[in-house]
């Protein structure tokens, strides 16, 4: 299951495209141009994290999260307003923000602090995991590239698991067969490399991404 985003942002050409690049990141976006109606969206659908602006009209944005701590309202709050002086920062966070980032932003910078914020929470549990525009659900078995679902046989979904998992080394065969294959006695010298293979098929048809990387007489790793 893609993470769901909740947008709060009354410049609509900006909702807009923070919309299409964290979609192309692979979470699922809602925008909202004001407040109004955002508490009952939030009473019928399930938000994983909100994006919130500050100057908002009928709202101030940190007054709004604020009433919804008051009500017991827990969702994660990244603020991204142009009130950037060190008090207005300080208010925000005083008033229930979990982030904040100043405008003007670089888009990739708001990506990594929603996954930082969402990996801090879901994997506490060891629910969700991230790699680039790869969202891995360990609980629903789900896996998205973009916002597109892949289906993956169980022996990819855990090999896949097993390279985000530790996707700062370099893994080699063994080490891919102990955690992937565990106990199955039977395999071949090239079943891991038949297996990556497949596996880069499927979540890079294109050939454009290269999210596997094999390194001669190592192993594999992610890029």
């Amino acid at each position: 299951m893609q993470a769901s985003v909740l947008l709060i942002e009354d410049e609509n050409d900006l909702l807009e495209l923070m919309e299409y690049h964290l979609q192309k990141a692979g979470f699922e976006t809602t925008g909202f141009l004001s407040t109004k109606k955002v508490e009952q969206f939030l009473d019928e659908e399930r938000v994983d994290i909100m994006i919130v602006d500050r100057n908002l009209p009928g709202a101030e944005g940190s007054e709004f999260v604020q009433k919804l701590r008051q009500k017991g309202v827990e969702i994660p709050v990244i603020f991204v307003t142009a009130k950037d002086s060190s008090e207005a920062i300080e208010e925000g966070f005083l008033r229930g923000g979990d982030d904040y980032l100043t405008k003007p932003f670089n888009m990739n910078e708001l990506v990594l602090r929603l996954k930082a914020i969402l990996k801090r929470i879901h994997n506490e549990d060891g629910e969700i995991l991230y790699h680039r525009d790869i969202t891995l659900n360990l609980k629903s078995r789900e896996v998205f590239v973009e916002q597109k679902k892949i289906e993956l046989t169980k022996l990819e979904f855990e090999l896949l698991r097993t390279l985000i998992k530790h996707k700062n080394s370099v893994l080699n065969r063994e080490v891919l067969l102990e955690e992937v294959w565990k106990d199955e006695a039977f395999y071949q010298d090239k079943t891991v490399n038949v297996a990556i293979n497949r596996l880069k098929k499927k979540i890079d048809p294109s050939k454009t991404k290269n999210y596997i990387k094999s390194i001669w007489g190592v192993g594999y790793s992610l890029c």
